[in-house]
């Protein structure tokens, strides 16, 4: 018991001769501790954007966030018409309403101009409605006969002038719930195609390229409702989208009137958190009245830069359409570049009941791409198909 106490003591006693010591030397510390933080203080300096991000940065600005001014503009004035460039002016009259005037020209001397006027009901676009108005000139757009098996020897060519007024309305019950309509007066006018190629009348007639010689107008109206759940149109690495449209058009003449339905699939499959993306895309357009007679010009069709990549725009043309496309796209930067190796197969046909799978035409290939968070300014694709290779310049993505 005394061993005990004696322990007791001894050990109360080193407590109360170290203390002294103790709170000193942790009051050193803190003091160090702050003198330090006093001194980092001293030489800290906001943080400088690099090059690349500030680049990225005004490229959102100019593409997604719809600034006031101009901007640069980037898209197609119409399928085939090469290297594309423009610009427009964009002009704010309330909140979330604003017009604005629109300008592309392309290589081979295609034109399209346009001048809208857009609202919204809120950022995320829970309600948006937009009228329009342009006209775009196509000087030299491909023309090789009806079907699947149409020769490659019988490349024609026609220009078409467009002239257009209209407007649609967007109503998003919920975000990934898409309804849109809308309504235009669209005017025609063909005439022969410029270049080299033969114009479409020597090598084609009324019975082979049906509308042959005329140019209707169209009152041409749609709806369409679907499912969207991609962050973006422009750009996306995950979220898919399904979509139901129907088109009619109607002949002010009532010669060449027809209803048009479309369905549309697209799905993005992260993997490795976004590292790497399977994305795929379906697509078919069928004619549904067999005795109405559907306009060369206006036939769905097949080969270009967003459908059959080997192939030239307008490659496969008939009253029915059926369309696959698959990609391995990996990241090598997150912040604006992308790369792919893609599969593409599809196939027209005169009667739905023909749209089969061992008659279809397929390419590969490989793509780079220039990319926003949001838009894909800049495409490059290198595609191989049964004629030959294509290289392919979109200013969007291809699906």
């Amino acid at each position: 018991m005394a061993m005990h106490i004696r322990s007791v003591v001894l050990i109360a006693s080193a407590v109360l001769v170290c203390a002294p010591f103790s709170a000193p030397a942790q009051n050193s510390r803190e003091d160090a501790a702050r003198q330090a933080q006093a001194e980092k203080a001293q030489t800290l300096r906001p943080y400088t954007s690099t090059r690349v991000e500030q680049l990225v940065v005004r490229a959102q600005r100019a593409l997604i966030l719809t600034p006031e001014g101009f901007y640069p503009l980037f898209g197609s004035v119409y399928s085939g018409g090469g290297f594309t460039a423009g610009a427009g002016y964009r002009k704010f009259i309330a909140d979330r309403a604003h017009w604005n005037v629109e300008g592309l020209y392309s290589a081979k001397n295609y034109k399209w101009i346009q001048l809208g006027l857009q609202t919204s009901s809120s950022p995320s676009g829970g309600f948006e409605a937009a009228v329009r108005t342009g006209w775009r000139d196509a000087t030299q757009v491909n023309y090789y006969g009806l079907g699947i098996d149409s020769p490659v020897e019988d490349r024609s060519t026609y220009r078409m002038r467009q002239g257009y007024v209209g407007g649609d309305v967007t109503v998003r019950p919920k975000r990934w719930l898409p309804l849109r309509g809308g309504a235009a007066f669209e005017g025609y006018k063909l005439s022969e195609g410029t270049g080299n190629v033969p114009s479409i009348e020597q090598l084609f007639s009324p019975g082979t390229a049906p509308g042959l010689g005329d140019a209707p107008d169209y009152v041409h109206t749609f709806a369409s409702a679907g499912i969207d759940t991609r962050p973006s149109p422009g750009y996306a690495r995950h979220g898919g989208l399904y979509e139901v449209a129907y088109h009619r058009y109607d002949d002010t003449e009532e010669t060449y009137s027809f209803d048009r339905l479309g369905g549309e699939l697209v799905q993005h499959v992260p993997i490795l958190r976004e590292s790497w993306v399977l994305s795929f895309h379906g697509a078919v357009q069928t004619t549904l009245d067999d005795d109405d007679v559907v306009p060369y010009f206006l036939l769905p069709s097949l080969g270009s830069g967003s459908t059959l990549r080997a192939y030239p725009s307008w490659r496969f043309r008939d009253r029915h359409s059926a369309l696959v496309m698959g990609e391995w796209r990996w990241l090598p930067s997150r912040l604006a570049f992308d790369a792919a190796i893609f599969y593409d197969a599809g196939l027209v046909a005169a009667r739905r009941e023909d749209l089969r799978l061992s008659d279809m035409k397929h390419d590969f290939g490989f793509g780079v791409r220039f990319h926003t968070p949001a838009a894909t300014p800049l495409r490059i694709d290198v595609a191989r198909g049964s004629e030959g290779f294509n290289l392919v310049f979109g200013g969007s993505a291809a699906f």
